[in-house]
């Protein structure tokens, strides 16, 4: 997606020539939800100046009621027309960092945090840190009242063509419209799972990258309701089946190119990459918290359904956590498989650089490759292997993460502590839950 820099006076252009009558101000909780301010076109002025005003105390993860006045700073290079109309005219769009109230940036906002991150790493001599987000998502069909059911649109799989892929025309038009709005689109199939979707698109700096997902779900959410389906991207809706991903595939740039490669090195990978990839390695427990930040998130990452479960890398094989690509040059990347789609991509990206830098820092060396199937390994050959799990739950990994102060300088102490917060409630309020499987199991039985 190719942003321009827009000025004050292009966007007046623009919506003089598009016809819109309201801007839509977007910005994200700690959740990663997709917030927002709709005005008109009358309070244009204020939008452009950094005047528009919002009570931060009714956002998750943000500020007490007592402190509550917030101010929305758009990104004017984010400014974009959206391709549908609605009855009183188009809308457009700014994605914006949330401010105090005198001027500076707010440290609880997820797109401040990772602003600072990366400018961090600009500070030691990086230009950029490129992500390429491959989402997986579900589509169910609506009932008569438009709400989601447990029906799935198809029963196709991997690849599949219509009529088994009934999925085909509502991505085409997600496609579609993500063309309009600037995404180079570089696939779109269908997934694993019956009713299972993907759509890629091309790999952006880590700011535009991470406001590129919030868009991408926006879009796809919007398009399948006009064909009457829901779009979740819950990582898994339903048991005995693969759950939804979104591997992270990373680059890391210089002043001389792409760092992770190196013509000479072994595997043409420099010791850079190796150690970034330590580093991942290294704080992939705590990581977890935050690339899988939901109780669900762990009904995914459990063996034999494709999703990673152990910790160890490769070049060749897709069971391992971290994967190497096979392209080099300027597409030299590491690809990390364990993230799910819920996850705060902001929050997410600044995690991933910080971790991966902390091993390029310490030039931490990882294990050898695995390079062969794990899930068809003993417990006794992993230990021989140095492989170890991840968490297997929201509650183990967020007892990582109280103990790596690496991911929690990641993402900041405010946005830390709230996110710890609302974690360990959430955890606390489905460990109080009993399911219908307990009653299966275990009402006759005792």
């Amino acid at each position: 997606m190719v942003r321009k820099d827009y000025t004050k006076e292009d966007i007046r252009q623009i919506i003089k020539e598009e016809n819109v009558q309201f801007i839509r101000l977007m910005f994200a909780d700690i959740n990663g939800i997709v917030k927002n301010v709709e005005v008109p076109l009358s309070q244009l002025d204020k939008v452009l100046n950094n005047k528009i005003m919002f009570d931060g105390s009714s956002i998750d993860g943000f500020v007490r009621i007592e402190e509550s006045d917030m101010y929305l700073y758009p990104d004017l290079s984010t400014f974009l027309v959206f391709p549908w109309t609605a009855d009183q005219g188009k809308i457009a769009r700014l994605i914006c960092s949330v401010h105090n109230p005198d001027g500076t940036p707010y440290e609880g906002d997820p797109r401040n945090n990772l602003i600072r991150v990366l400018q961090d790493a600009k500070d030691a001599g990086y230009t950029a840190f490129n992500i390429g987000p491959e989402p997986e998502f579900f589509l169910f069909q609506l009932d008569e009242n438009g709400k989601p059911t447990l029906q799935l649109n198809d029963e196709g799989s991997y690849f599949d063509l219509a009529p088994l892929d009934l999925g085909s025309n509502a991505r085409r038009d997600m496609v579609l419209e993500l063309e309009k709005m600037g995404f180079e689109v570089e696939a779109s199939h269908h997934e694993v799972a019956p009713g299972q979707q993907e759509i890629d698109f091309k790999y952006a700096n880590a700011l535009e990258a991470a406001d590129n997902i919030q868009t991408f779900k926006l879009v796809v959410k919007t398009i399948a309701q006009k064909h009457n389906l829901y779009a979740t991207f819950m990582p898994k809706p339903l048991s005995g089946i693969n759950g939804s991903g979104m591997h992270m595939n990373m680059s890391l740039f210089n002043q001389d190119g792409n760092a992770f490669y190196d013509e000479n090195g072994k595997g043409k990978m420099s010791d850079l990459a190796m150690h970034f990839m330590a580093g991942i390695l290294e704080h992939s427990r705590a990581l977890t918290a935050i690339n899988n930040p939901i109780v669900n998130s762990y009904k995914r990452l459990v063996p034999g359904f494709e999703a990673p479960v152990y910790i160890a890398w490769s070049g060749h094989n897709r069971s391992p956590l971290v994967r190497i690509p096979q392209s080099r040059g300027v597409g030299t990347r590491l690809e990390l498989r364990s993230v799910d789609p819920t996850a705060n991509p902001y929050l997410s990206i600044a995690a991933m650089l910080e971790s991966g830098l902390d091993g390029v820092r310490a030039e931490t060396v990882p294990a050898p490759a695995i390079d062969r199937n794990i899930y068809q390994m003993s417990d006794e050959e992993r230990k021989a292997n140095h492989i170890s799990d991840l968490p297997s739950t929201l509650h183990n990994a967020l007892k990582a993460l109280r103990d790596d102060e690496v991911v929690q300088k990641a993402i900041g102490d405010h946005i830390y502590h709230s996110f710890m917060d609302a974690k360990s409630l959430e955890w606390s309020s489905y460990q109080q839950q009993v399911s219908q499987w307990e009653r299966d199991q275990y009402l006759h039985q005792y």
